[in-house]
């Protein structure tokens, strides 16, 4: 018994210094999925926690009576936005308190973790009334040691969820899409052994196609360990020494075959301990800039790409299966697409990980946009821990080759301290892909018919998107084959952001904006694709946006009733105009 005690003591030790860290690749492991209908109760006046809901309390004796009970109560589909799940909460912002009990064997040689793939926005979390620990952020994982919590048998499981926006969120109070709150994203139960894989990155080495490097960081009360690392397909086959830590890096030659969209190889890989396996799939590729060209594998690349959103429009909620990132990516595929940008968020794993194996390469970013209180201390910290959560998780997909640190934030001198600092920190946690941020701020210099972009930002990062949407918020100031682009010219320029809305099957005048037609859309994209000509360092495009999407911010009451019509796509799966406009043009496009 003392020695349990111990172990645990040292457990709680474990998870205080490591309270916002999670483990590498729960697809790949031994786990019990949570997933599935949990009890929930709507806190509308946020009395849940003073009224102690997490204890889940029954009544003991014939005078006793409890004010809440999840008996009986609403019930809420996991994973899963609320907003979409009853008409009564497509508005709703506030608390929400979801319960379910599940099954634990206690096995003093193992570690129970319960692990969130995402949660927004602000999350706390009770096992059998004890609190576990919370989470910021509704994007990225997080994971509480719970093997001190649980008991043999039947448990517990309150969380409580609060999707308010905050001016010290990130996002803040203001954004171009809708405030989906619940658990958006799988939910595990994870049994590990005392020591146990919690991190590894396998890659190739920065520049070079034929060495791979790493490293494998195991948690617990460490010692010297040996870790198997094996990628049968290449003959590889390496048992590795960790120090005392439990850390071990390692470096050897090898010659994979290398990713690209139009041959997406993927390798198993497998880490054991012999008392643990993990396995994964990788992608092996380079990505780097020469001049004002991207490089993938060496070659020129032009990234033909698309943005969209975690939603399925005719599901009108948050996607989060591997049905739904099939139906997504597809149409990404039938667009003809190498690339997309997952705006404005780190997305489900399992999207990113649907396609890496598709051949779709992807630009990744933190939710930084407009409206964001730079000045505030805070916003640097909570900035750093989401960039830090999501290279954290994606390192080790190839697909990704941008990461991304804002989207639309006016420069200042707080702003620009943050974003440089951010891309610092990106580059320190991994030096492997390049470094991107949005901009919406270039301009028009009528005296030369010249694009200008002036921004402190845009000299440090590796590749600069440009957000335009010359002829829906401003008309193209002259024709579009007159526009001169003098923007990061000694580096590779992305049109992360252009076009207009439509409503699918409306039609109307080509060159008449409040037409919302599907004919204006289409000359929009025609005049935005000339004029994409004269920017010498253009090295990809990604239009807004694929499907339209929920967004209560956009009130027209005819052609948008809470809906970005931006989409190529309609909400009902509908190809527009200028869906065959890109079609052709990335057809056509080497």
């Amino acid at each position: 018994m003392k020695t349990r005690i111990t172990i645990l003591f040292l457990i709680t030790l474990s998870i205080n210094l490591l309270a916002q860290s999670f483990m590498q690749n729960p697809y790949g492991r031994q786990s019990i999925s949570l997933n599935g209908k949990w009890d929930a109760l709507i806190d509308v006046y946020c009395q849940g926690e003073n009224s102690k809901f997490y204890l889940n309390r029954q009544p003991q004796s014939k005078t006793d009576f409890v004010e809440y009970s999840f008996n009986n109560s609403i019930r809420l589909d996991v994973p899963g936005d609320f907003n979409s799940q009853y008409p009564e909460l497509k508005y709703y912002e506030g608390n929400v308190w979801y319960h379910r009990n599940f099954n634990a064997t206690i096995n003093p040689k193992k570690r129970q973790f319960i692990y969130f793939a995402g949660v927004n926005y602000l999350s706390k979390v009770w096992i059998n009334g004890k609190l576990a620990g919370n989470h910021e952020g509704g994007f990225t994982p997080f994971q509480f040691d719970v093997t001190t919590l649980v008991k043999e048998g039947n448990n517990d499981l309150v969380v409580m969820v609060n999707n308010n926006r905050k001016i010290d969120g990130i996002p803040a109070l203001n954004f171009d899409w809708w405030n989906y709150g619940g658990i958006l994203r799988d939910v595990f139960l994870i049994e590990t052994p005392l020591v146990y894989i919690s991190d590894y990155k396998v890659q190739l080495k920065k520049g070079i196609k034929n060495t791979i490097i790493g490293y494998v960081k195991l948690e617990g009360n460490t010692s010297i360990q040996k870790v198997e690392l094996s990628i049968p397909e290449l003959k590889l086959k390496n048992t590795l020494t960790t120090d005392t830590l439990g850390y071990v890096s390692f470096e050897f030659k090898a010659n994979p075959q290398l990713w690209e969209p139009d041959l997406p190889k993927m390798y198993s890989v497998t880490l054991s301990t012999g008392n643990e396996t993990v396995k994964d799939e990788l992608a092996f590729r380079t990505i780097e800039t020469k001049g004002t060209t991207i490089l993938l594998n060496g070659k020129s690349v032009f990234l033909k790409g698309v943005n969209f959103h975690e939603e399925i429009p005719q599901r009108m909620g948050r996607a989060y299966s591997d049905a739904d990132a099939v139906m997504i990516l597809s149409e990404v595929k039938a667009l003809g697409c190498n690339f997309a940008r997952t705006a404005h968020y780190p997305q489900n794993e399992r999207i990113v990980r649907m396609a890496e194996k598709m051949g779709i390469m992807l630009w990744e970013e933190i939710p930084l946009w407009q409206g964001i209180e730079f000045s505030n201390p805070a916003i640097l910290k909570k900035a750093e821990t989401m960039l830090r959560e999501m290279i954290y998780r994606d390192k080790n997909r190839g697909g990704i080759v941008i990461w991304s640190v804002a989207n639309e934030t006016r420069p200042s001198e707080y702003r620009d301290k943050v974003l440089t600092e951010l891309v610092s920190l990106t580059r320190k946690l991994d030096d492997t892909r390049l470094v991107g941020t949005a901009f919406d701020n270039a301009k028009f210099d009528k005296t030369t018919s010249t694009m200008n972009l002036n921004d402190n930002v845009a000299k440090v990062v590796d590749v600069v998107g440009i957000n335009k949407y010359f002829g829906w918020y401003n008309p193209f100031p002259v024709e579009p084959n007159q526009i001169k682009w003098d923007v990061a010219n000694d580096k590779p320029l992305i049109m992360s952001e252009f076009g207009g809305e439509a409503v699918y099957g409306q039609h109307g005048e080509a060159d008449v904006a409040s037409s919302w037609s599907e004919e204006y859309q289409e000359q929009l994209y025609r005049n935005n694709l000339t004029m994409f000509r004269n920017i010498s360092n253009l090295c990809g495009m990604s239009p807004w946006v694929l499907f339209d999407f929920r967004a209560p911010n956009r009130l027209h009451p005819t052609n948008q009733d809470g809906w970005n019509r931006k989409g190529l796509i309609s909400d009902k799966g509908q190809r527009k105009k200028a869906w065959y406009v890109m079609k052709e043009f990335y057809n056509e496009k080497k």
